[in-house]
Formats: structure tokens, C-alpha cells, sequence
């Protein structure tokens, strides 16, 4: 074999450089194994592969020749990187890439380095994962015999969809038959999935301002018009939608991100009345809506939308893990067979393995359990973060969106918004990492923002002592930020 590679290489190269010039005969098969003492067969191989690749050509009762044209060729592909390329031009981008290419990042994710206390929201903790409940369902899944391997419906598993449907009605308050539910990777790509299939170049779309910027990056990469609608301490301000229009509307009415305001039932009422008058699709992101402290989780709007209006967004990265990359749509009748086709050409179909797990921890109950014990586990991080706050920033801070979620926003009245990125760079400095608000802007000077700095403050992925000591150090970043004379 390692004769048979060396003499396969050798002849190759020669080609390649032009040593063998084209229509050169090679020695015969049997000259050139009697010449390097190797056996006919190991040149019959050498030669047959060259052929195959278009170095050579063959034909039968004559030697085999240098094909024409493959030392040229061969050169050119071999020239140095920076000796190829200058004269050429990139081939371009198409308009969607040109404007993908725009972006500059998700600043909330843009640091990787590794801080030893991170307020990351959207992360969870690595022990709230149900690993044995999860390790038993998964290995029954997996040594259960299949006639056969091959791909899925892009729907996803009934079985996971008909446990689904189940759970939302119980959970939620969502009336729905499994034939709407459509499993997809997260949350992410069931809006990428809305903007492939209902938004052109050029069409309007309302987003809450500020918003979750994946989303509003998403509708920004296919050319939409991104519209900014206010917020409050009751999420959308539907009375500023008067003035607006829009194909789609997008909203995360049970726990506005990131301000953490609970749409009420007058105002889900009179979004859908506009959606119906716009001719508008909403989507409901419910990307946390199983942790509410206190009080029972808010229905979904979903649940009370009679013109099947409301495309829902559900997602398991909050109650598992991100990293399952699991969620799932509830559509309304009319986009079912749209979605699945547009599922089946993105990616066919979500790991059914994993589907098949996730469908039995739902039927015997125990992903309930483990909701319930996150919920307690999350609501002792949430007030072991409140009490921190007051305990070491006092009334310097204001803190909003409380009530649920796994995060906070933190307005620090001392810090001018223009230093929330010397903030940032201050609680690294200390070993704490921190995500500013102001990215999840569209508008920068937005009149409803506030004049000082702000912070999202993730819990979820800490104990309690890490919390109070990642407090404790951010503190000292905001007296050392709010000094009226601060050292160079």
C-alpha cells in the first residue's frame, strides 16, 4: 500500500509540474514493475487511478499516455494563494448575505472569554438538566427496533406532538390538535421559518421596541421594514399601533423581552382586533413563559385568538437546555402545509431520537416535575439577585420585569447611559460579565428609553453565593462609574 501511494504521488507530481509533458507515453506496465521491483498489479492500480482522475489516458493494446491540458490546469490550481487571487473579484453576495454581512454581532454574546461569575441570561444551570430521567427515557428510545433508518415527516414525531398538545392545554391554556404543531431547532429557526415564508423584500414588520435582537435580525436579513413599537410595564403599548402597518407583528406577550411586562387581557384583545384589520400574522415568542413566581404562569395569547391569527413559538431551552436545540410552532390551519414543506427543504425534519425522549418524560409526567422544580430552584436565584441588589446598590437601582423570566433589567440612576459600556468593561475588570440593554434597541434615541445605563441580569445559571459575590463586585463598578472626577 505505502509503495503503491509513493509511486501514485510521485507520477502525479510530475504531471502536475509538466515533467511529463502531454501525449508522453508511461513505461509499460510490466517495464516499470520489473524497473522499481514492485508487483504488475501495483502499477495497473497506479495507472488506473490516474486515469480515473484525468491524468492519464488509456485505452486498450496501447501504453498509457499524459492527458492533454492537465499540467495547465494543475499549475493553476497550485499557484500561491496571493498569486491566484489578484486577478480576480469575489464572486458577490446575494442581497440577503450583503445584509447579514452588515451586522456587527450579538453583543450579548460577543465576549466569550470566561468570567467566573456571568449574569448571561438565556443560560441555565447545569444541574437543574433532569440527566437521569432523561439518560432512562433516552436509552428505551434508542434500542427500540425501526424497520428501517431513514428520514422523518418535517412535522416531527407524533408522539411528541400529541404529549404537546396535552401539556399546552394543561400549562398554557392552548387549545390546539397536534396536526398544527410543527417541532423545529429552538425557537430561532421557527422565526426564520416565518420570515422565509411570509415576509418579502420591502414589507412591514412591528416589533416591540426594545426586542429581542435575534428576532429583529432575522426580519432585518430578509429586507423587511422594521417598525419599533413602545413598550410599558405592560408590554406592547397597543394604542401606538394606530399609526402603523405591518405583515406580521412580533411579541412576547407573557414576559416582554427584555423589559419583563405582562400584556393584560385588553390589550391581547386589541392587538388581535389590529392584526385583523392590518391582515397582519402575529407571532407569540413564549420563550419563558413556565417561570412565574407567585402566581399561576399567564395563558397564552394564542388561547384566546378566534381567527387563527397567532402563529405560537414554544421552546425547551429554557426548561432543558439550549443546547438540545428543541421548540416547536403551533400554526394556524391555514400555514400548516407551508411550514412543513418549508421545514422539509431547510433541514428535512428535528433529531427524533431526542423527540421520541422528550414525549416520554412529557406522558409519565416527569418534565412537569421538572418544571415545577426549576420554577422553586429559579425563584430562590430571583430573590437571592433582588435582596443583592438592594443589599449592596440600594437605591441606586431600579429593577423591572421581576414578576417572571430568568432575568432581570437593572437601571443604575448614577450611570449615564452613555458609560453602560464602560459598565460593562468595569464589572469584567472584576470578574463579573454583564450584558447592556441599549443593543436591544432599533431606535438609539428612542424617547422612551431612559437617560441612565442598564444592564440584563440572567440568574438562572447561578447558586446564591455567586450572586451576592457577583453583586458585590458589580457594585464597585457602579460607585467607581458614578465619582463626579474619575482617574484617566
Amino acid at each position: 500500500m505505502r509503495a503503491s501511494r509513493t509511486l501514485y504521488e510521485s507520477l502525479r507530481s510530475q504531471i502536475v509540474r509538466g515533467e511529463r509533458a502531454a501525449g508522453t507515453q508511461l513505461p509499460s506496465t510490466r517495464g516499470l514493475a520489473e524497473e522499481l521491483g514492485v508487483s504488475r498489479t501495483t502499477i495497473t492500480a497506479v495507472y488506473e487511478q490516474l486515469a480515473a482522475e484525468g491524468y492519464l489516458e488509456t485505452s486498450a493494446g496501447t501504453r498509457a499516455r499524459v492527458a492533454p491540458g492537465v499540467a495547465a490546469r494543475a499549475e493553476r490550481g497550485n499557484r500561491p494563494a496571493r498569486e491566484a487571487a489578484s486577478p480576480t473579484r469575489a464572486a458577490p453576495l446575494s442581497a440577503f448575505g450583503n445584509r447579514v454581512a452588515a451586522f456587527t454581532g450579538h453583543s450579548a454574546r460577543r465576549d466569550h472569554a470566561k468570567r467566573s461569575i456571568d449574569f448571561l441570561y438565556g443560560a441555565v444551570a447545569f444541574d437543574d438538566f433532569p440527566t437521569l430521567a432523561w439518560r432512562r427515557a433516552y436509552n428505551r428510545v434508542i434500542v427500540q427496533r425501526q424497520p428501517r433508518l431513514y428520514y422523518e415527516e418535517p412535522e416531527g414525531e407524533l408522539a411528541l406532538r400529541e404529549a404537546l398538545q396535552g401539556y399546552l392545554l394543561r400549562a398554557r391554556g392552548m387549545r390546539c390538535r397536534a396536526e398544527q404543531i410543527l417541532v423545529v431547532h429552538g425557537s430561532q429557526q421557527a422565526l426564520d421559518l416565518c420570515a422565509r415564508v411570509l415576509l418579502d423584500a420591502g414589507d412591514d414588520v412591528v416589533i416591540e421596541e426594545p426586542c429581542y435582537i435575534m428576532a429583529r435580525r432575522i426580519f432585518e436579513a430578509v429586507g423587511a421594514r422594521i417598525h419599533g413599537c413602545p413598550v410599558d410595564e405592560q408590554g406592547l403599548n397597543t394604542p401606538a399601533l394606530a399609526g402603523l402597518q405591518g405583515r406580521l407583528v412580533y411579541v412576547t406577550p407573557s414576559h416582554q423581552f427584555p423589559l419583563g411586562g405582562v400584556m393584560p387581557i385588553g390589550r391581547r384583545r386589541e392587538l388581535l382586533d389590529w392584526a385583523g384589520r392590518a391582515g397582519a400574522w402575529v407571532i407569540e415568542d413564549d420563550y419563558d413563559g413556565e417561570f412565574r413566581y407567585g402566581q399561576r404562569p399567564v395563558d397564552a395569547l394564542q388561547s384566546v385568538d378566534g381567527a387563527g391569527r397567532v402563529i405560537y413559538v414554544g421552546t425547551f431551552s429554557k426548561t432543558l437546555s439550549p443546547q438540545m436545540r428543541l421548540g416547536y410552532m403551533v400554526l394556524p390551519p391555514a400555514l400548516v402545509h407551508v411550514f412543513r414543506e418549508a421545514k422539509r427543504l431547510i433541514d428535512r425534519h428535528a433529531p427524533s431520537v431526542e423527540q421520541r425522549a422528550l414525549a416520554a418524560l412529557i406522558e409519565d409526567g416527569s418534565y412537569e416535575r421538572h418544571v415545577r422544580r426549576c420554577r422553586r430552584e429559579n425563584g430562590q436565584r430571583r430573590q437571592a439577585l433582588l435582596e443583592a441588589l438592594q443589599r449592596h446598590v440600594g437605591d441606586g437601582v431600579e429593577v423591572q420585569g421581576s414578576a417572571s423570566g430568568l432575568h432581570v433589567v437593572a437601571w443604575f440612576a448614577q450611570v449615564a447611559r452613555a458609560d453602560e459600556p464602560a459598565l460593562v468593561e468595569q464589572a469584567k475588570a472584576r470578574g463579573v460579565g454583564v450584558r447592556p440593554i441599549s443593543p436591544l434597541y432599533a431606535d438609539t434615541a428612542h424617547p422612551g428609553r431612559r437617560p441612565c445605563a442598564g444592564l440584563i441580569l440572567g440568574y438562572a445559571s447561578l447558586d446564591a453565593a455567586s450572586i451576592e459575590t457577583g453583586v458585590r463586585q458589580l457594585a464597585q463598578a457602579v460607585r467607581w462609574l458614578a465619582r463626579p472626577a474619575r482617574p484617566a
